[in-house]
């Protein structure tokens, strides 16, 4: 049993989860964000690689032109130099742009977006040598290896078959002119980068799930780390009192719903509200469908209204029904007479015709069981209001 409970079988709750975001910790593919990079390089030089390598070869040509006054002022070669830096800098700006923005969006993709200040913080349990020792023999360094490994294959393999494939067009690159031999070199390029993308994508698309099973491996939890975190969360007065909050609010949804099935609510009438519902044809006594002090007695109240439900006046026995009757329940046998008097009364306001006079509105009668004030302290006969 003490075996199975260090085991890590369980899935990480949503705590702990939280918990490892606060600390910068979540699952991250490196892969996936170098082959959105690249392929968003590729598309661009796709795109625009006529252009791009047209202007690069204008700026690299002019770069080794200068005037005549340049030549007899040594003091204008800086602003010379600095301006065709910042040429250079404004072309390639464009596809620096496009590569930090796949970075940030990439990066994301499998974890979301995060910046933690603890994830960069320095922690002197990386300094064990211990610890360093088991990350460079475990597992996790064992796949990056593998993952480098093919990579490196993977650049050396494009290079040596564009290198056999184009073998006569390098070598006589030489003889070229400048732009021709750019226009080469770049169509060369864009052929290497385009079979490197693909072997990245592929990379990424094992990486990024890899990457997501092995954060989540690493989340587990032992049975135990559920047990402590529920019965912690449990302990905590703030949790406590948002469940209590939360049932009290679906209770009430709940109870409004009923509102509309009930006979007649019977009210204090401002302070309490008591929704009460009986079926003739049946042999049990009234049930209370709904009840409310203050606040949601006025909701019942208004809710009452909208389905023109009788409000009926009682405080007496609206104060005994609040106190001695929980929802869905039958009204104790002590109230029986009482409430059927309202009842009948209110049956009798839906049937009455034209030319008979309706029926007396009757005033209940309580028991002196029965009898308490508006803070649920029983009454003695003689205190109590009528």
């Amino acid at each position: 049993m003490a075996d199975d409970s260090a085991e890590r079988t369980e899935e990480p709750t949503s705590r702990k989860l939280q918990r490892s975001r606060e600390e910068g910790q979540v699952a991250r593919s490196v892969e996936l964000t170098s082959a959105a990079v690249m392929s968003g390089w590729v598309i661009c030089l796709v795109a625009t690689g006529g252009f791009w390598l047209h202007e690069i070869s204008t700026k690299f040509a002019a770069g080794f032109r200068f005037d005549r006054k340049v030549l007899d002022s040594p003091s204008l070669l800086p602003a010379t130099f600095a301006s065709q830096v910042l040429d250079g800098l404004l072309l390639i700006l464009p596809m620096m742009l496009v590569a930090v923005t796949l970075a940030v969006l990439a990066s994301g993709a499998i974890g979301g977006f995060l910046f933690s200040i603890k994830s960069i913080a320095p922690k002197f349990s990386k300094l064990s040598p211990l610890a360093g020792l088991k990350r460079m023999l475990g597992s996790h360094a064992i796949i990056e290896l593998i993952k480098a490994v093919f990579k490196f294959g993977l650049v050396a393999t494009v290079l040596l078959i564009l290198l056999d494939k184009h073998f006569s067009k390098l070598i006589g690159m030489g003889n070229m002119g400048l732009e021709p031999a750019f226009a080469l070199a770049g169509s060369l390029i864009l052929e290497a980068l385009i079979w490197l993308t693909l072997g990245l994508v592929l990379i990424a698309l094992i990486d990024a799930p890899y990457q997501r099973f092995s954060f989540m491996k690493r989340m587990r939890m032992t049975k135990q780390e559920i047990r402590d975190e529920h019965k912690d969360m449990e302990g905590r007065p703030e949790i406590k009192a948002q469940i209590r909050r939360r049932q009290r609010e679906i209770a009430n949804v709940r109870m409004m719903k009923k509102v509309k099935d009930a006979d007649v609510i019977i009210t204090n009438p401002e302070h309490f509200a008591i929704a009460l519902s009986y079926d003739p044809t049946a042999d049990g006594a009234p049930i209370l469908l709904a009840k409310g002090a203050d606040h949601m007695a006025a909701k019942i109240r208004a809710e009452a209204k909208t389905h023109s439900i009788e409000i009926f006046e009682a405080p007496q026995l609206a104060r005994a029904l609040y106190f001695t009757t929980e929802l869905d329940q039958p009204i104790p046998e002590a109230l029986y007479f009482a409430v059927a008097q309202v009842i009948a009364y209110v049956f009798s306001l839906a049937n009455v015709e034209p030319g008979v006079e309706p029926m007396l509105r009757p005033s209940p009668t309580i028991p002196k069981s029965m009898l308490f004030d508006a803070n649920g302290r029983q009454l003695e006969p003689e205190a109590a209001s009528v």
